[in-house]
């Protein structure tokens, strides 16, 4: 053993010993005596990969404090190698840690602590778990509640690998040692509960009440709900129009204070400011629980923990009137009377579950409140069992062995705890120094203001459609309510969509007391006049409720004696005009209104509601002015006798109105009943065509031309500059007169130049469409039609320039390259498929009901004719097959039992342009409807003979009904 020794240290000789003394001496005093010496020599000679060995040797099961000591002393040998065996050092620090527990003593917390430091976010977690549970039960064993609460909170909140079963038991062992711990302690503050997962940052809060459903035809405002996705883009246009609106009350000025309304708050809105709130008005707290177990959670009594300071902001600066009061120590039941606290009685989370909860504060008094976190009562729910109890973990003895103190643990176990909402606010990036660090904002959606009193507007629309035609006018009813204690006045409307809507009167002797009073409201009055007439009148901008200070946008809502006071409702009707383009159309209005009572905190409240109109095609209506130089006879002496010396100052106005309703809704035509215009210098005299009282009916894709006489305004007539020639011309024999000024505001709100008035602007006023009830017996007994109205405008700004009802995309003009070469005549091109499918058009004229006697001659025959019509200027190559393609059991249904008589096949050549009429049979067997639309016509360019023939669009479905008499 001397430093300068020449042979190395003999090893094998103590070997012997220990051998000796263990075997043949049968004493394992000296045995362990003599391996202790050995491997204190191989250490200080660093072998400690020997010292280790020998020390495991020695290991056995008659001494569990012996063994614990020399597994101890072994791991530390594997620590201090020169190459560290990390993971050896921790598995035997475990091993030793079991054996002094077996004994029966407390080092075994020191050995598993030690070992937790190497298995700690390594991903071991079957491992760590173990670690853990024992570091719980050794340190509640211990009379160490805190560190034994530690380590079971750290197993429960990890995403854990172990079976529902085994976390099952893992809650009860927290559950029971977090009460015991809680008896021991004179804290009276709630502790901190693992369980659920709170994600803070996902809490939302809204402000006011939750909105009311639909009562009957009543159609509540849509406003703003925690139903409701957040839309940044939507949000900002809300925000533009309550800027518009509030300009508007502030007489053009957006006041320098001015905050956006936001009455729901979330991660994705701006949180800096503090949240206004109004005295008795609830709260909504939405907060997302995650269960991250395999096993049920069971919370119940789950209420917000919150914090109030009354104030008083009846003056500029709000006072402090009083202490600041919690609800984390006192009874929810005695702060009642200043804030009524809402609570869950039960709140179960399925396994591995997100959840939602919505809590809710009612404040009776003005202050500052600050939503702290939640209360609740954590416990277990009901584990299935029937796997049996397994220990998934790889030190399955050791949870086998104290399984017996496992059953201190109830199986209805709960405590009471809390979590806080810790919100973290935005990252700030705006100054250098908060660009090179790491800095957050402020969150305050859990700190709002409550102020004094507001009123509270409720808003429900009443027969409000959810599809028009192209321009149709609707009468609907809007209903305000009060339902605050407040008075509200200054109330308006702000809308995308200001030509869509305007208010009636609700004094007007026109219009009915209630909505249901009158199953149709008409716009119109009838007036019985003579036909071809037009009536003349002067109005001005005021007339129509327009005014050059009036912001289209924004519109004032008239109140009696401008207020209306709490409990209060006023029903006033709606007009509403169909959009001009067709499909889907979303509508969105924000009502406005103020306090009698001004407050300087909260200035004006707002209401929001989003409406869905779905537009369908009606009418197109192109007009062209162009000049009139070819009057002749009486109709030119005429002229110049009105108009003196200007004698070309007449005009020919032509409208091209085209039915283009696809008859989706059951439309079978329209009538065109009256023609006005409203212009500064023209007015409309007559029309020209048609000639006398005829009706211009339009079936579904008809197309007629009217054409008009206008001339210049008399200088009588042209008065003032703001003032309109407003001029009528009938197309029937009864005038139809517009019985309220909203009617022609919808046109006149629209904003224009001051150029544009100085043109004519021609409106095709009314429409008339019949719409046929034809859906079963019932209903063609009762052979009801029901009269839609409408309005189409056109405003013609040139001479000779056509003007269209449809908005037309304009088309981008493309540069124009310089040519320095003739051109080349371009190749020949084919014409498409699609050309070449609308090369005949086709319609068949038969008796829309034909009666026959069955009972006496068993075969109907009707008279059918087929108008072939070619639509191209080249001569076309026609065949009509009238034989039946059944492709599906349903059209067989329809048509399957008639058939035509005679040929079943036409071979046909039409002209350029040419029309044909083809007499057919169709033979009946029995009463009932049928569709004649089954010929099939196939056409081709007489001159490309080889092409073969391609098959024409075809015709709408034409029904017959066969009648038994």
């Amino acid at each position: 053993m001397s430093l300068g020794a020449p042979r190395p240290y003999p090893a094998h000789y103590m070997d012997t010993a220990i051998q000796t003394y263990r075997d043949v001496c049968k004493n394992m005093l000296l045995a362990e005596r003599c391996c202790i010496l050995s491997a204190e020599i191989l250490k200080s000679q660093t072998k400690y990969s020997d010292a280790a060995t020998l020390l495991i040797k020695m290991t056995t099961e008659d001494s569990d404090l012996r063994s614990a000591l020399l597994l101890e002393q072994a791991a530390h040998c594997f620590i201090n190698m020169r190459s560290p065996m990390v993971r050896k050092f921790a598995f035997h620090m475990i091993l030793a840690g079991h054996r002094f527990s077996k004994a029966g003593q407390r080092h075994a917390l020191r050995c598993y602590c030690q070992a937790l430091q190497v298995y700690k976010g390594k991903d071991w977690t079957l491992a760590e778990d173990h670690i853990n549970f024992t570091i719980g039960r050794q340190s509640f064993t211990l009379r160490q509640p805190e560190n034994a609460v530690a380590a079971f909170r750290h197993i429960l909140i990890n995403d854990s690998k172990q079976s529902a079963v085994q976390q099952a038991a893992f809650l009860r062992e927290y559950l029971y040692v977090y009460k015991s711990m809680s008896q021991l302690t004179s804290d009276s503050s709630l502790p901190q509960l693992p369980l659920p997962c709170l994600h803070s940052s996902q809490t939302r809060v809204f402000f006011g009440h939750e909105r009311r459903l639909a009562e009957g035809e009543k159609q509540a405002a849509t406003h703003v709900s925690l139903d409701q996705e957040f839309d940044r883009d939507l949000s900002q246009l809300w925000r533009e129009l309550e800027e518009q609106v509030v300009a508007v009350a502030n007489r053009g000025t957006v006041p320098i204070t001015f905050q956006p309304s936001q009455c729901c708050l979330n991660s994705q809105t701006d949180n800096l400011r503090y949240p206004l709130a109004v005295v008795e008005e609830p709260i909504i707290v939405e907060m997302v629980f995650r269960n991250l177990l395999k096993v049920p959670l069971a919370l119940s009594a789950l209420s917000l923990l919150w914090k109030f300071t009354p104030k008083d902001f009846s003056g500029p600066q709000g006072s402090t009137v009083g202490e600041t009061i919690t609800n984390e120590k006192e009874a929810t039941t005695a702060l009642n009377g200043i804030i009524d606290t809402q609570v869950i009685p039960e709140f179960t989370i399925s396994p591995e579950e997100t959840k939602v909860a919505r809590l809710k504060l009612l404040p009776h008094k003005t202050g500052e409140l600050h939503v702290l976190g939640v209360v609740y009562n954590l416990g277990t729910g009901e584990v299935d069992n029937s796997e049996g109890v397994s220990q998934t973990l790889i030190f399955l003895f050791f949870y086998v062995t104290d399984h017996a103190a496992g059953s201190l643990a109830g199986d209805l176990m709960c405590v009471r705890g809390q979590q806080n909402l810790e919100i973290q606010g935005p990252r700030l990036n705006m100054t250098k120094e908060e660009k090179t660090s790491v800095k957050y904002g402020p969150d305050h959606r859990l700190d709002p203001i409550i102020t004094p009193p507001m009123p509270l507007l409720e808003v429900f629309f009443i027969n409000f459609p959810t599809g028009l035609l192209c321009g149709e006018i609707r009468k609907a009813w809007v209903e305000f309510v009060n339902v605050s204690a407040v008075p509200l006045t200054g109330l308006r409307v702000a809308s995308t969509h200001p030509e869509f809507f305007t208010f009636g009167s609700a004094t007007s002797d026109l219009t009915p007391v209630t909505p249901t009073a009158a199953e149709h409201c008409s716009a119109y009055k009838t007036v019985a006049m003579p036909p071809s007439v037009a009536t003349v009148s002067l109005v001005s901008p005021a007339a129509f409720g327009v005014t050059s200070s009036d912001r289209p946008i924004v519109a004032e809502i008239p109140l009696s004696q401008g207020v209306l006071g709490p409990g209060e409702a006023l029903q006033i009707p709606l007009w509403l005009r169909g959009p001009d383009r067709e499909g889907v159309h979303e509508i969105n209005f924000l009502f406005y209104y103020e306090s009698t009572e001004k407050t300087a905190k909260l200035s004006h409240r707002v209401l929001r509601h989003t409406a869905f109109i779905c537009a369908s095609r009606s009418l197109s209506v192109k007009a062209t002015a162009s000049r009139s130089n070819t009057l002749h006879g009486r109709e030119r002496e005429s002229e110049e006798r009105q108009e003196g010396e200007d004698k070309n100052g007449s005009m020919l106005v032509f409208v091209d109105v085209e039915n283009i309703n696809t008859s989706e809704a059951g439309v079978r035509e329209f009538h065109i009943v009256q023609v006005s215009s409203s212009s500064r210098q023209w007015r409309l005299h007559k029309c020209i065509n048609p000639v006398g009282d005829k009706d211009s009916k339009l079936a579904s894709r008809e197309r007629g031309k009217l054409c008009f006489k206008a001339t210049r305004c008399r200088a009588e007539e042209g008065g003032a500059s703001s003032s309109r020639t407003h001029t009528q011309t009938l197309m029937y024999s009864m005038y139809f007169y517009a019985k309220l000024a909203p009617l022609h505001k919808c046109c006149l709100e629209r904003p224009r130049c001051e150029s544009d008035f100085q043109n004519p602007q021609v409106e095709v006023y009314n429409f008339l469409s019949e719409l046929n009830k034809f859906l079963d017996a019932y209903v063609v007994e009762d052979n009801k039609q029901l009269i839609l109205e409408g309005q189409l405008h056109v405003a013609l700004q040139t001479i000779g320039k056509e003007a269209c009802s449809l908005s037309q995309k304009e088309e981008a003009q493309e540069m124009v390259l310089l040519k320095f070469k003739p051109d080349v005549p371009p190749p020949v091109s084919k014409p498409s498929l699609e050309q070449l499918s609308h090369l005949i058009k086709t319609c068949l004229h038969y008796p829309e009901s034909y009666d026959h006697p069955f009972p006496q001659k068993s075969l109907c025959m009707v008279p059918v004719t087929l108008m072939l019509s070619n639509c191209s200027l080249a001569q076309v190559d026609v065949i009509v097959d009238l034989r039946h393609k059944t492709t599906s059991p349903e059209s067989l249904e329809v048509h399957g039992s008639f058939s035509w008589l005679g040929q079943t096949q036409y071979k046909l050549q039409l002209q350029a342009q040419e029309v044909y009429r083809l007499s057919l049979k169709a033979c009946f067997f029995q009463a009932g409807v049928y569709n004649l639309g089954t010929p099939r016509v196939f056409a081709k360019l007489a001159q490309t003979s080889a092409m073969c023939e391609t098959s024409q669009q075809s015709a709408m479905p034409a029904l017959i009904i066969i009648n038994s008499v």
